[in-house]
């Protein structure tokens, strides 16, 4: 590194310190928003205000159009309304001639459920530190990432750099259900040379994930009151036998061979039973049983022909039970529709972001494969953007009493800055 860049990247490494207390605070203001599903309107509207006031960014609200979103592959079929339920994109645009290249960072602000929040030691929307950890609902997942992203931005800001290539921020709804928002604002034309996604993957870059639907099964069953219970069909005890051929397709899937990026992994492809719905009334036997599962697969695979086989390996398990031959499940998606992908590591932008965290970490940069999925798919399959995740430490994603390790936030911010300087460049 030459002696001038040197003395700028510590510069802003100096903002990041000093600001440091603040972007504390700001990851905390956005832990005690309660983002879920169809609830980010207020968030957003902060984020919007902020990016405009603090960073001096153009900022845009976009709306995702099922209709205008529909015919794209990387599309999902969702069943609620977009209304003030906007994306927002914030931009950076160089001045001048411009050098070096363009990068998106992207975090989404919708978080899953804290329920049940008995399980919790924490208030999820307090945004508690205890020692080094913050914890809450999305505060790893990833409203961190989210915090460091626009941070690194600020602190380069801040030390008075001025990037030679545009930079877009982009926080996004619907990460967790469908990825539509993220689609809606590539969509919109915010485009990029790479795309950066501060997953709290614990500062490793992503180089694969499966692909991820969600299949809906409603069972019929043949409702009496209890006393004639002999004689009815009980949905619930018929809707096993379709929880029981889902975990036998898992079974099936992860003995078939394994995807290369998850070579050392011993289980890649899971389907998680995640809601069951029947009855409203102990001494009724029930009518109807839905029960709801999401189902990963390799990446290469079409999520269409992973619909088609397990609709036909449920409706063939139906077949084996007397009562299902007659009444089959009615079995349908909704939700992720989202193909897997893989990143080749050898190339300019992992290359850029190895030499950034090197900087702070001291060390190689890790690669590794997620059993889950993120947005990272839409720009590697469907643009030709190359994209990675890369984020913070945490832990209790999903689950409760979920933490960031607040270091490892700022360690990030600063492998964000230095990457920011090294791939836009600046002007002298």
């Amino acid at each position: 590194m030459e002696k001038v860049q040197k003395d700028v990247i510590e510069k802003v490494f100096e903002q990041v310190d000093a600001l440091w207390e603040e972007e504390i605070s700001y990851l905390q203001k956005l832990g005690r928003y309660p983002s879920t599903l169809g609830n980010e309107a207020a968030i957003q509207e902060f984020l919007a205000g902020s990016l405009e006031k603090d960073l001096n960014l153009k900022v845009e609200k976009i709306i995702p159009d099922p209709e205008k979103l529909g015919a794209h592959p990387g599309y999902s079929k969702a069943e609620w309304s977009y209304d003030n339920r906007p994306v927002v994109v914030g931009k950076y645009e160089a001045k001048g001639d411009k050098k070096g290249k363009s990068i998106i960072f992207q975090g989404h602000i919708d978080v899953v459920s804290p329920e049940p929040v008995s399980k919790w030691s924490f208030d999820p929307w307090g945004s508690e530190i205890v020692g080094n950890k913050m914890y809450g609902r999305g505060i790893a997942d990833m409203k961190s990432g989210v915090t460091a992203m626009i941070y690194a931005l600020k602190a380069v800001q801040q030390a008075g750099v001025e990037l030679a290539n545009d930079v877009t921020i982009k926080t996004v709804t619907e990460e967790e259900c469908t990825g539509n928002g993220a689609l809606a604002a590539i969509e919109a034309g915010y485009r990029a040379d790479a795309a950066l996604i501060p997953e709290p993957l614990g500062q490793q870059a992503l180089v694969g994930q499966v692909g991820v639907i969600w299949i809906r099964i409603k069972v019929a069953g043949l409702g009496a009151h209890t006393e004639r219970a002999d004689k009815a069909v009980n949905a619930i005890v018929k809707a096993y036998k379709m929880v029981e051929a889902l975990q036998e397709y898992e079974k099936e899937i992860n003995s078939r061979s394994k995807h290369k990026v998850f070579g050392d992994h011993p289980h890649p492809q899971n389907i998680n039973i995640g809601k069951i719905h029947s009855g409203d009334w102990p001494s009724t036997v029930p009518s109807e049983c839905t029960v709801e599962a999401r189902v990963g697969f390799n990446p290469g695979v079409d999520p269409a022909d992973v619909k088609k086989e397990l609709q036909a390996f449920l409706l063939e398990a139906a077949r084996k039970d007397e009562w299902l031959k007659v009444n089959p499940p009615e079995i349908s998606f909704y939700g992720f529709h989202a193909e897997g992908f893989t990143l080749d590591p050898d190339q300019e932008f992992i290359h850029t972001l190895e030499e950034a965290h090197r900087i702070i970490e001291n060390s190689d940069l890790g690669y590794g494969a997620f059993t889950g999925t993120t947005d990272a798919r839409f720009y590697n399959l469907y643009y030709n953007i190359p994209s990675t995740c890369y984020g913070p430490t945490g832990a209790n994603l999903h689950a409760p009493d979920e933490w960031v390790d607040l270091d490892s936030v700022k360690r990030v911010t600063k492998t964000y800055a230095a990457f920011l300087l090294k791939w836009c460049q600046y002007n002298e």
